[in-house]
């Protein structure tokens, strides 16, 4: 898996917003700690607020906040709104493509991996990545030490 630096902004910011409760951060505020430049920072808010992820609030009192409890947004949830799908060959879905010969069996093993990454994206909410905590599947995977290689 191949994550932009746009999504891993995003990641990093919503889990920052986790914590936060229901205290809005600024831009700025949440730029400073996750060293993430604030000017493209705001870009990646802005996307994640059209896509009910977040909010923002205006004035004195003002920045940005989560939608709805950490508990109800799924890391898959982030990365979609930043990126689209969760896994495509040069934007195209594995279902739709069509390999000849050889690599005909390709297309079921991106279709599996994109099936693996909906196990583990859509199965951790903000709440349990911040909070580190993971259900069993997600911790046999981490317990296996070539996955730390």
């Amino acid at each position: 898996m191949r994550l932009t630096s746009r999504t891993d902004y995003a990641l990093r910011a919503v889990m920052e917003l986790a914590i936060a409760g229901e205290e809005p951060l600024t831009t700025i505020a949440l730029g400073k700690s996750q060293g993430i430049p604030s000017s493209y920072l705001g870009a990646v808010l802005a996307q994640l607020r059209r896509a009910g992820i977040v909010t923002a609030r205006r004035g004195a009192e003002g920045g940005w906040a989560l939608a709805k409890s950490p508990k109800l947004i799924t890391l898959a949830d982030v990365i979609r709104a930043v990126d689209g799908t969760l896994t495509n060959v040069a934007g195209t879905r594995p279902e739709q493509l069509n390999y000849k010969g050889a690599a005909k069996g390709l297309r079921e093993v991106l279709i599996a991996i994109r099936a693996a990454e909906r196990e583990i994206l859509e199965g951790v909410s903000l709440a349990d990545a911040v909070a580190q905590r993971f259900p069993s599947r997600i911790k046999r995977l981490l317990d296996n030490p070539s996955a730390w290689r």
